[in-house]
């Protein structure tokens, strides 16, 4: 388990920039998800079940101005930064266990 903080800017404007933080990378790219997730319930206020595939999830994160992490690294006690494609690459693997735990 690695701190691990979330920085995301949507907007073009710097005023849109937020971070949070979680007590792993896991728990992190649920996070992202669930970003993802309360945009589709807000433009969709009146669908009681929300979908999607992993596909318009990436195209979500692409569109976002700014994503990165901030890894916590007990051996250096220092953060370490990751951009977009190593977060999709994260989120991959979360859902794809996930996905695997319930087949």
């Amino acid at each position: 388990m690695s701190h691990t903080i979330l920085l995301v800017q949507p907007g073009q404007h710097p005023e849109t920039r937020t971070y949070s933080d979680y007590e792993s990378v896991n728990e992190c790219m649920e996070g992202v998800c669930k970003i993802y997730e309360e945009q589709l319930k807000r433009r969709n206020p009146n669908t009681p079940t929300i979908t999607y595939d992993i596909s318009q999830l990436f195209d979500f994160v692409d569109q976002l101005i700014d994503l990165s992490c901030l890894v916590y690294q007990k051996s250096t006690n220092t953060y370490a930064p990751y951009n977009k494609e190593w977060i999709k690459e994260k989120i991959y693997v979360l859902l794809k266990q996930a996905a695997g735990n319930t087949a």
